[in-house]
């Protein structure tokens, strides 16, 4: 599989400048959801590159620098647990996306995004675009934006870990592990949590 397929095919269209875009953290109970864009120059080789999914935490965490060194242009932005509560988790991936798209200091007039939804109830992409299911694994700027996505967002709910020791933040990302629901039973959710996510307690 040629990582470099959709954005020849969008180079092909006539665009010459292709971001990818993806995000990170829909899933958990806890924290902001993640998003990348990255422009990548054309054929440029950034050996392990993969959807950050499928790479270990060590690889990724290398990854990120070269990815920062070797981009056209980077950009992260996330939406925050309040403002995922106040909205839905739909529209806040896609506002987090958007953000970092409108953050590259490259203006982009082509966005690779991962998945197959391009808006919400109260956020849409409105660069132009091309939506790819598992866009991680089959496009290397969207592959790069995923790494950049997941790294971030990991770091922040470390930091998060020692302003609240109690939830083991750094252990499972605010993702809704066993631990984490003991937890949550135990001290009841902190600011960070996603209020609408907590069903099960």
């Amino acid at each position: 599989m040629d990582l470099w397929q959709y954005e020849k095919e969008a180079a092909a269209a006539g665009y010459q400048t292709v971001c990818g875009c993806d995000e990170a953290g829909a899933g958990p109970l806890a924290g902001p959801v993640y998003a990348a864009a990255v422009i990548l120059p054309p054929g440029v080789e950034i050996l392990g590159l993969n959807d950050s999914k499928k790479l270990t935490e060590k690889r990724r965490k290398a990854l990120f620098p070269v990815i920062q060194e070797r981009a056209a242009a980077w950009s992260v932005a996330f939406v925050d647990a309040e403002e995922i509560d106040r909205t839905d988790i739909l529209s806040a991936r896609i506002r987090a996306m958007q953000l970092a798209i409108d953050g590259l200091a490259v203006r982009p007039d082509f966005a690779l995004i991962d998945g197959n939804r391009d808006c919400g109830q109260s956020a849409a992409i409105n660069a132009c675009h091309r939506c790819i299911v598992k866009g991680d694994s089959l496009s290397a700027s969207i592959a790069a934006a995923s790494v950049l996505a997941k790294v971030s967002r990991d770091a922040f709910m470390e930091e998060m870990d020692l302003r609240y020791p109690e939830y083991a933040f750094a252990r499972h990302k605010g993702y809704g592990t066993a631990l984490h629901y003991e937890r949550l039973r135990e001290y009841g959710p902190c600011p960070i949590h996603r209020r609408t996510f907590l069903k099960r307690l």
